[in-house]
């Protein structure tokens, strides 16, 4: 099993202020712990490239596009706000890494050069509408992933999982009228981006859950509701939206899953991409803002995914 791990130095320089839970650290933390518990050394590590704007207009409007470019400070310490998310003198080209970490993955995927990918990117996507960066989401990398596979590559039909504690309202949004894209989700009620299940569609199986709940709860919806819908639309690949504030120790979110969670989750999604997709996932960071255990949580689902034990 080939992981691939994607990721540029330029993601470290994108930051909403020093007292932004969103930080540079977020990647930091995992790189130090994929290094010092060895399992970087099974991994392929990749830098990103910059994504071309017609790869990320797949998604977003050019207009949208032009403003987070054309409003990027430039000066150090200066920051221009969109909807919840702060750009700075670098977020152009970190947000340009992150979409491009997604279309290098996805192709290099696709080709068989690799089995799967996790994308160790900021900013982080599945918040940003076609209409706007919002929720710390500049430009929507798994939305931008799975557009590339179904419009460049010709696959047929995709899926996107998002375990992120927040409703993943971009994707969701980018994907409305897209039946070929089918997403799967949970998402604690009350929480931002206060959405979740306005539209009633087929491909949406967004799971609202109580704050609160845990491992046990979640094993079962994914068990009762995520894989019959996944068997049934048989995707061709898959693409995971791996946000890791559900964690018990995050303080941007009130769920209570642990590192074993995000693994047996994980394995899940590989059996069901074994059966359909030979395999292929790729994977992006979005949430998680207590370090430590992002960094567990991520290293172990980087771990699944590698088929290291």
């Amino acid at each position: 099993m080939t992981t691939a791990l994607y990721s540029h130095p330029d993601c470290k320089l994108h930051e909403m202020g020093s007292h932004h839970p969103d930080s540079p650290a977020r990647i930091q933390v995992i790189e130090d712990l994929l290094i010092s518990s060895g399992v970087g050394n099974a991994l392929d590590f990749r830098l990103a490239p910059e994504a071309a704007i017609k790869d990320i207009s797949r998604v977003h409007l050019l207009d949208t596009i032009e403003m987070v470019r054309d409003n990027v400070p430039k000066e150090p310490g200066d920051y221009y706000a969109v909807d919840g998310t702060q750009l700075n003198m670098h977020t152009w080209r970190a947000a340009l890494r992150a979409a491009g970490a997604a279309v290098a993955a996805t192709d290099a995927v696709i080709a068989g050069e690799i089995d799967n990918a996790f994308c160790l990117v900021r900013p982080i996507g599945h918040h940003a509408t076609p209409s706007s960066p919002m929720g710390f989401c500049v430009f929507n990398n798994v939305a931008i992933a799975a557009m590339r596979a179904l419009k460049v590559h010709g696959l047929e039909r995709v899926a996107i999982v998002d375990i992120d504690v927040h409703h993943g309202n971009g994707t969701d949004e980018a994907f409305a009228y897209e039946p070929r894209a089918l997403m799967v989700s949970f998402y604690q009620l009350y929480l931002y981006p206060f959405s979740g299940n306005e539209r009633a569609r087929a491909h949406m199986v967004n799971v609202a859950v109580s704050e609160g709940t845990g491992g046990e709860e979640v094993r079962e919806l994914v068990t009762k509701q995520w894989l019959p819908a996944l068997h049934a639309h048989r995707p061709e690949m898959i693409f995971i939206s791996a946000g890791f504030d559900a964690h018990r120790d995050d303080p941007l979110g009130s769920m209570e899953l642990i590192e074993d969670d995000y693994a047996w989750i994980t394995q899940q999604i590989m059996d069901v991409a074994a059966q359909h997709a030979k395999g292929r996932i790729v994977s992006f960071l979005e949430g998680g803002y207590n370090l430590p255990a992002l960094a567990r949580s991520a290293v172990a689902l980087i771990k699944t995914l590698a088929q290291l034990d």
